[in-house]
């Protein structure tokens, strides 16, 4: 379709094999995906597939600018980096020194616990949600920055746990202004993308900014076929926003072999594992994940908001990279970029692609079980406060959490993964042959433990005690809570982002799930309920006050 290749390092064969991975979206009339193989400081392949506006018939070409989601905080960290070497902060700085408004949590929190998702801060794209801030909207750094400073609590102690949170990063954008008196989207702009000569490369810091050569972002239509507009008019920056083409990404990666910003110091910062308070090493360094495929050190990220998905994977002792920058919410671009890679570095692999291990175990039903141990049950991880349904349907055994259902395909004996993501589950059993636990893996660093539970089945009249109205001073809104024909309905709006809605369904005593979202019931002394906690997409223990009738 289009091609742009100025020193092409791939034969035609390979070029080929690539141009078949993305055939689905290589035609007119649909979103899809920009494509860059970059080798030794190189563009060694580039193409765009499918189109960037489907309204003025715009092709997509390595030039045209996505918006790379979570993959922009490579550069958050990038410009911290830079302060730090400034010497005009230290990464041990504690984050109230810059963030006084921010509650004493009881526990050092620092920039680096920001940096390496340690801190425990809920996330606060959940909380705009939750405060019924729809996507559409326009929301801003201070409101967003009002919801974080009325969090009482961390979902757990900093530096003691890694989990995923946007908090982190969108905090650092606060203190590089604070500190250096820019913004981040002029900082990394004068420090980072100028300098690098990323001219096209910018932060979208207001929902109303021009930005020429942008590609929308698409999802599949929610009735027929087609697609709609899914966007956003978020405006914070740090955990996202960096508007990016494959053509200018080039630069910033020739940068980690080359470095003209932020000298090797600032390349190994970045690329250098966290470590936890226990000194457990974690996969994450600052703004990077690090990890292997394929028996091949890799450093990544990925990035998703909306309807637009960014996976970027560089090889350092190959010098090789891949980016693959989508538009439509219905395209995966990691397992996109993935497949160019087993082309591109075929000879280099010391292990199999990932679909031939699988297929080279010995093969029971796909989600068969062991018929000897008993999985099918409720199970509830207390460090995030999440319920976890394993269910046996006729089409084989699935896994329900988020309030979605996903399909299991067995490894081994009480060892399974979950087919749309890169979740791994392993069951405990006790002597008895039933399982009593289950380990839900996201990464060599990143493990859940969650004990099974006796699920509850609370008759008419408790269901009927806890019907109120409960208000959140965390959140700043009251949400109902109604019984009616023998069940409880929460009545909140669902969002694209984050469904906490519709029928309470029991799990254990007193704890019920609603769409992505647990609710716990709090009683006092007498038995009356009190109040509620939830806990939701990496948010712990919000608490809600019951008001009175």
């Amino acid at each position: 379709m289009r091609t742009a290749s100025p020193a092409p390092a791939l034969d035609q064969a390979q070029r080929r094999a690539i141009d078949a991975i993305f055939k689905p979206y290589d035609k007119p009339a649909v979103p899809g995906c920009a494509l860059g193989v970059f080798r030794d400081g190189r563009m060694a392949y580039a193409r765009g597939y499918g189109w960037a506006d489907l309204e003025r018939r715009v092709p997509i070409t390595p030039a045209t600018l996505f918006d790379i989601g979570s993959t922009s905080k490579q550069f958050a960290a990038a410009s911290i980096a830079l302060l730090a070497e400034e010497h005009k902060l230290r990464f041990d700085d504690e984050v109230r020194k810059y963030v006084p408004e921010l509650p004493d949590y009881g526990a050092p929190l620092t920039i680096d616990n920001l940096m390496r998702h340690t801190s425990g801060l809920r996330d606060y794209a959940g909380l705009l949600v939750l405060a019924g801030h729809s996507l559409e909207e326009v929301t801003t750094d201070s409101q967003a920055l009002h919801l974080i400073v009325h969090q009482r609590h961390l979902n757990f102690p900093s530096g003691t746990r890694f989990s995923y949170s946007n908090t982190g990063y969108f905090l650092l954008s606060v203190i590089v202004q604070r500190v250096s008196g820019m913004s981040l989207s002029d900082f990394a702009r004068t420090h980072i993308f100028l300098p690098l000569g990323m001219t096209h490369t910018v932060y979208r810091n207001h929902f109303d900014m021009l930005i020429p050569n942008r590609a929308l972002g698409y999802a599949p239509a929610t009735t027929g076929s087609g697609f709609r507009i899914s966007m956003s008019n978020w405006e914070q920056t740090g955990d996202g926003s960096v508007q990016l083409s494959v053509d200018d990404a080039l630069k910033w990666d020739e940068n980690f072999y080359h470095p003209r910003v932020g000298g090797q110091t600032m390349v190994d910062e970045l690329q250098q594992r966290g470590t936890l308070s226990n000194g457990d090493s974690i996969g994450y360094g600052r703004g990077l994940f690090l990890d292997t495929y394929r028996g091949l050190r890799r450093v990544q990220h990925g990035g998703d908001w909306i309807g637009y998905h960014a996976a970027y994977a560089r090889f350092p002792a190959q010098h090789t990279s891949v980016i693959v920058l989508c538009n439509s919410d219905g395209i995966s671009p990691e397992p996109l970029g993935d497949r160019v890679a087993d082309v591109v570095l075929a000879k280099a692999f010391s292990s199999p692609k990932p679909n031939a291990t699988v297929a080279a175990r010995p093969r029971a039903t796909p989600s068969g079980g062991n018929p000897s141990v008993a999985l099918a049950g409720g199970y509830f991880a207390s460090a995030t406060g999440e319920v976890y349904r394993i269910a046996t349907h006729d089409s084989g055994m699935v896994v329900e959490f988020a309030g979605q259902s996903f399909p299991l395909h067995r490894q081994g004996p009480l060892e399974y993964r979950v087919a749309a993501f890169p979740i791994s589950i392993t069951f405990v059993a006790d002597s008895g042959n039933a399982a009593t636990a289950l380990w839900l893996r996201t990464g060599p660093s990143d493990s859940l433990e969650a004990q099974r539970f006796a699920p509850a089945t609370p008759d008419a009249v408790e269901l009927a005690s806890y019907a109120g109205r409960y208000y959140s001073p965390e959140l700043g809104v009251t949400w109902p809570i109604t019984f009616d024909h023998g069940a409880l309905t929460l009545g909140t709006t669902p969002s694209e982002l984050m469904d906490i809605s519709g029928k309470l369904v029991p799990a254990m005593q007193g704890t019920f799930t609603a769409g992505s979202g647990t609710l716990q019931f709090v009683r006092d002394a007498s038995g009356r309920v009190t109040g509620m906690t939830l806990s939701a997409s990496r948010m712990r223990g919000i608490e809600f006050d019951r008001l009175p009738d």
